[in-house]
């Protein structure tokens, strides 16, 4: 039996070189768009849902939100496929659900309120969704922003120094104002403008992170210089201690000053993780656990709000009509949610204070249950872990340590938020980020997804080729004398 003739060879033709050339590397928009699509068939149905529930029929509300949902996200997405795209393509869309369920419960409260209003005769207030909808639009503005103008983040470690001053004096600024000007509920957290209202400290975390990003790179020498071992661990030396002690100062004066604990436990826990990243060594968490410990201590002695918060989270019910009213409420309504919730539309959120800025995360656990407070939590446990892996992936050491800190950021506020509803921890008045109504927290924290989606553009990227010398023409070649070896003579 005759062999196969081989194939000629024009029936696999071959390109010059011998070669077939690499395939593009996969962008994975495409994903993209479509998680994004999922995303806001996922908030129609739960605005769908809300109004069913609440009015018995169906307002253009629904097709409102969900246009202006749909375009903003839109426009996100070509920004993000034009200007980062090889990004990770799972960053936008956990995003986009969040806020759209986010907005779904603001307007649910928005109908709650309207309900409770009309029931005792007042004037129906203004709905907060359509101020949400439009500071979504003003994030999008930033978050394209950085896109466009930051076309590499590594520049960003050249004006660190100026950035952490800029971010300093902006954290600094309410405590000087009269408390007209910046005071709310306690908390001088504020710059009141006629007209606009602005919470400095957002954008300031994210500036402090890029500072301390930039210094731990520089002088990561001096965080590594090891002092005294002890129990198997090496402590930095009492010379170095400096940062860390500057860091501490600057959050005690956040909670003194301006009487707000969240932000002080935000900054001070987000540097001490990124300083333990750079470093790799325990000894710089325990002294920083001990010095937020001695920070919390001196606190509760000496300034009486501290000492109610505190008390209140002890015993919420001792004072429940007073300062145990908000947690106990929230308490109640996460009790009444149970496994499953009380459905969409269907509970009593708006019987908590705040219950769409600090306590949203009870409007969730009382009208979804533990089953979707539960999927909330996993979106933010997958968005944090996705940032983990592009600082991991990310070739240069700032780029690690801004991803890390801009992820950790995010982990550490939605832990002192949760923690403060469910009584894990004392109130700090934080807001969950994304979802929470409010202008500030949404502004910085699109710009904070920007940052961290440039990251991932640049960690996913493929290598550039590096480009061969072209062989020069025959006409141009050098003329080679060639000698012809002799043979030796037998």
């Amino acid at each position: 039996m005759s062999a196969p003739a081989p194939p000629s060879a024009g029936a696999f033709p071959s390109p010059p070189g011998g070669f077939a050339p690499a395939p593009p590397p996969s962008t994975r928009r495409n994903v993209e768009l479509l998680l994004l699509a999922f995303a806001a068939l996922i908030t129609t149905i739960s605005l769908f849902l809300v109004e069913a529930s609440q009015e018995q029929s169906i307002t253009w509300d629904i097709a409102k939100y969900g246009c202006a949902f749909l375009a903003l996200f839109g426009i996100a997405h070509l920004a993000v496929r034009r200007f980062a795209p090889f990004a990770d393509p799972l960053l936008l869309p956990i995003v986009a659900a969040l806020n759209g369920l986010g907005l779904v419960l603001i307007h649910r409260l928005d109908l709650g309120a309207a309900q409770n209003a009309e029931f005792n005769s007042m004037e129906i207030p203004s709905p907060d969704a359509n101020q949400q909808i439009v500071w979504t639009g003003l994030g999008m503005v930033i978050f394209i922003s950085v896109l466009v103008v930051l076309r590499d983040y590594r520049t960003l470690a050249r004006y660190s120094y100026t950035l952490g001053l800029i971010g300093l004096v902006a954290l600094m600024i309410p405590a000087l104002l009269p408390g007209r000007f910046s005071e709310t509920n306690g908390s001088k957290i504020w710059i009141r403008l006629p007209g606009v209202s602005v919470q400095p400290g957002e954008f300031a975390k994210i500036l402090l992170i890029i500072f301390f990003a930039s210094v731990l790179v520089a002088r990561r020498d001096l965080f590594t210089t090891a002092g005294k071992h002890m129990l198997g661990m090496d402590f930095p030396r009492a010379r170095d201690l400096g940062p860390i002690l500057a860091v501490w100062i600057i959050c005690i004066g956040v909670l003194v000053f301006e009487k707000d604990l969240g932000t002080s436990m935000l900054i001070f826990s987000t540097v001490l993780v990124m300083l333990y990243i750079a470093t790799e060594r325990v000894g710089w968490l325990i002294i920083g656990g001990g010095l937020l410990a001695i920070g919390f201590v001196f606190a509760y002695k000496t300034f009486s709000h501290v000492r109610v918060r505190t008390d209140t989270w002890l015993d919420p019910f001792a004072d429940y009509n007073n300062t145990g009213y908000q947690i106990s409420q929230s308490l109640f309504g996460l009790a009444t949610g149970g496994l499953a919730g009380t459905g969409l539309g269907s509970g009593r959120p708006n019987t908590v204070p705040f219950a769409n800025t600090d306590f949203i995360i009870t409007t969730i656990g009382e009208e979804l249950g533990l089953i979707g407070l539960t999927a909330v939590l996993v979106l933010f446990l997958v968005l944090v872990m996705r940032g983990l892996r592009t600082a991991i992936a990310v070739r240069d050491s700032f780029g690690k340590l801004l991803a890390a800190g801009l992820s950790f950021t995010i982990a550490i506020q939605l832990f002192i938020v949760v923690g403060g509803v469910t009584k894990l921890i004392p109130l700090t008045g934080l807001t969950t980020p994304f979802m929470s109504y409010g202008g500030s927290s949404l502004l910085a924290n699109y710009a904070l997804l920007a940052l961290l989606i440039k990251v991932s553009d640049a960690a996913r990227a493929p290598a550039p080729a590096r480009k061969k010398d072209p062989a020069p023409p025959i006409a141009d070649a050098p003329t080679e004398l060639l000698r012809r070896s002799e043979r030796p003579q037998e």
